[in-house]
């Protein structure tokens, strides 16, 4: 005979549920009738205020509770007691989520996290102080301390490159060209040894480094009409030009994917929809294989991956940005957000949790949490970031970060906060 199907968990109205995770967005109440065996708890823009004493006594197997962007004024002495196992709490007002965690007194416009003699180092351009600014990471204090710096006149990029034990750093200039330097450490100082061919970059907006075969490189997008993205490649003494992808398109924004194990390039451009180059291995190129849907004007796209699903952020300036999901040729549009005056929207993951930081220059950054049911992004939780311009998630040992570089004000350091029950 035919057996039914399993039936599925027993679930709020107000969540979405799996067989050991629940997922609630305005709830009134703290959900009853969740499934039997659910160790993740999540409540977004909760409608109550107070957590009374062992709320959570319902749901002996709770080992992760996470509360968000909730208007909590009271939370019980005992509110969880019965919750021996639970691991993780975030109740997020009070306390957010994210939480500033280190105020860096300059403005900047990128931010790139690299791992050097075991250390932490962040790297960011500052063109109004005319510099590449180094800093380390300090395991004791956890705090980010300075390092020498790198003279940069009109910086809008400084990208880190760690390969065969070296450091380099790709100095990207609007003026004055751009330039490759070397960390020497024999003296402890940057030493500059090559410059990049002017003619080729004029306008460069933005650096991607990886490593193919075996072999690194970087790009750089070029936002000049005159100009071209250029791909360059490291050999025994510099990096070589390797090959022009992308001439006289303004390119504002470069992503280096690798989907189904095929290296790709996604090159954002003010005059056309966004291009897509898959690595050819016998030609040792890249070659152009289609385009992102009939989206134009959009200023940079960003990829992130769930599960085995990738997925596409294409932010614009002006209109909406969107999320897609990317199915071999064809990309599914998932959902469409307001983004006016937004130049960054950038997708990041915490452990378990997939989130989206969406920039804008008129209002607050909004932080998205992804929902995995719904294949959309939530509100999360609101930033106060002036004009940002990058947001980079930065593992530090036990200390997660997220770093704002700000194009009109300091630059923040969020922290990632979670409140260990176990103890």
């Amino acid at each position: 005979g035919g057996r039914r199907p399993p039936r599925p968990p027993p679930c709020p109205p107000s969540c979405s549920c799996t067989r050991d995770t629940a997922f609630c967005v305005d709830s009134k109440a703290i959900p009853r009738n969740l499934p039997p065996e659910v160790i993740s708890l999540t409540m977004v823009n909760a409608a109550f205020t107070e957590i009374r004493e062992a709320a959570f006594a319902h749901i002996p197997s709770l080992q992760f509770l996470l509360l968000n962007s909730n208007k909590l004024t009271l939370i019980g002495d005992n509110a969880f007691a019965g919750l021996s196992g639970a691991r993780a709490l975030t109740p997020t007002s009070p306390p957010p989520d994210f939480v500033v965690h280190q105020v860096l007194p300059f403005q900047s416009v990128s931010a790139e996290p690299f791992t050097y003699a075991s250390d932490l180092y962040l790297a960011l351009a500052q063109p109004s102080a005319s510099s590449c600014t180094i800093l380390k990471w300090d395991y004791v204090e956890r705090k980010l301390r300075d390092f020498p710096r790198l003279a940069a006149h009109s910086a809008v990029h400084c990208k880190p490159i760690v390969a065969q034990g070296q450091l380099y750093v790709v100095v990207a200039q609007l003026f004055g060209g751009s330039y490759i330097y070397r960390w020497d450490t024999t003296v402890d100082k940057f030493i500059k040894i090559q410059d990049i061919d002017s003619q080729k970059t004029r306008k460069p907006n933005d650096i991607e480094a990886f490593q193919i075969e075996g072999d690194w490189y970087f790009v750089i997008a070029d936002s000049s009409k005159a100009g071209s993205t250029s791909l360059y490649r490291l050999s025994q003494n510099g990096f070589y030009s390797h090959q022009a992808l992308h001439a006289w398109h303004r390119d504002t924004d470069v992503e280096y994917v690798e989907n189904e194990g095929k290296p790709r390039l996604i090159i954002s451009s003010s005059s056309q929809a966004p291009v897509i180059y898959q690595w050819n291995r016998s030609q040792k190129q890249f070659t152009p294989q289609g385009e992102v849907g009939e989206m134009l004007d959009v200023q940079m796209v960003k990829h992130f991956k769930v599960k085995r699903d990738h997925f596409l952020c294409l932010s614009r300036y002006i209109g909406d940005s969107k999320v897609v999901r990317w199915e071999g040729p064809r990309f599914i549009e998932l959902q469409t957000l307001p983004s006016r005056g937004s130049m960054v929207m950038q997708p990041f993951s915490v452990e378990q949790r997939q989130y989206m930081a969406l920039g804008s220059d008129f209002s607050f950054t909004h932080v998205y949490l992804w929902e995995e049911e719904k294949q959309k992004f939530v509100k999360f939780q609101e930033l106060s970031v002036q004009a940002p311009r990058a947001f980079r998630y930065v593992p530090a040992a036990d200390v997660q970060l997220l770093l704002a570089p700000s194009f009109k004000a300091n630059t923040l350091v969020y922290r990632h906060v979670v409140v260990d029950l176990s103890l």
